[in-house]
């Protein structure tokens, strides 16, 4: 049985994978330690953790994976395909995979962050689309809408729009650090919001052309915090501001490219409410929305070694 493997070193989470064909042999990750009441890392601090747990990940790999079926290995060395697109945490998984190669004796396929992700979609099941789509990445690093070409077994992301300032996920990270949930905050606040009535609070969207803003909305959502509003009601409304600025998003993605089908990938989209929204909101406009599993939403390393995969064949 010949292997793939797959390193992803984000700024929150060390992953390795190994996939064989369209079966995920492994599949681990490692969430980075944030100090209770931060919101975030220092790329110095999140290198270092890095730095720890892959040693740990590989030990675990190398268990259930013989290293002579070991064909390739893939990595993300660095965050979107894009010129000057570059993070030092990167560097550690890059550092890593490099080694690993020189002593199997195998081939280095380098890709990045963000391709990790769709392919990671693609390769939950989304086997129905065509050669060009559009794609939404939503976390705490990107709020990214794209124009998505597969060229050969790669595919080539173009940006065509997203956010101007906040990404969708350092808004639920903000609020829910000001509710005093712990980081990152996304399924705590998910969680919140499940109790709100969704009535009471409405924070707007702000969405220009294919271009949006999170800002105003974060500064709204302390607002209402420091005056006392109901935590789960702004945690639902912070949600529900995230889903209609994806739906003019993603609304202006297919007035601008003509193509209706999309994928949806990153962390924040494993959101059960988001996904049950825009489904019912985009559906109505006969545009066919697929999203990356649950499993494979959060960063990981699937996607990377797929993709590392598909370019050995």
């Amino acid at each position: 049985m010949k292997v793939t493997l797959g390193i992803d070193t984000s700024n929150y989470t060390t992953s390795v994978a190994a996939v064989c064909g369209a079966e995920v042999v492994f599949d681990q990750r490692r969430m980075l330690r944030v100090p209770e009441g931060g919101r975030g890392l220092r790329q110095s601090e999140a290198f270092y953790q890095h730095v720890l747990q892959l040693p740990v990940l590989m030990e675990r790999l190398f268990h259930v994976v013989d290293p002579q079926d070991v064909s390739g290995i893939g990595v993300s060395t660095r965050p979107r395909p894009v010129e000057g697109s570059y993070m030092p945490v990167f560097a550690a998984g890059e550092s890593l995979a490099r080694t690993a190669a020189a002593a199997l004796g195998k081939t280095i396929f380098a890709t990045t962050h963000q391709q990790g992700h769709i392919a990671a979609g693609l390769f939950s099941g989304a086997h129905g689309f065509g050669d060009s789509f559009l794609a939404v990445h939503v976390s705490g690093g990107t709020t990214d809408l794209m124009r998505v070409q597969r060229q050969g077994a790669g595919i080539m992301p173009q940006l065509i729009g997203g956010s101007n300032d906040l990404n969708a996920g350092q808004f639920i990270d903000r609020v829910g650090v000001a509710l005093g949930l712990a980081f990152p905050a996304g399924r705590q606040l998910e969680q919140l919001a499940a109790e709100g009535t969704g009535t009471q609070i409405i924070i707007k969207s702000s969405v220009k052309d294919l271009n949006c803003s999170f800002s105003g909305a974060e500064s709204a959502a302390q607002r209402l915090i420091a005056g006392g509003a109901a935590p789960a009601e702004v945690a639902f409304a912070t949600q529900k501001c995230i889903m209609k600025t994806l739906v003019k998003l993603i609304r202006g993605g297919v007035a601008a490219t003509g193509i209706q089908e999309v994928l949806a990938v990153g962390g924040v989209l494993s959101n059960q409410y988001l996904r049950q929204e825009l489904t019912r909101q985009l559906e109505k406009e006969s545009i066919k929305i697929f999203y990356a599993s649950a499993q494979l939403s959060a960063d990981n390393a699937v996607g990377v070694a797929a993709l590392a995969q598909g370019r050995q064949l």
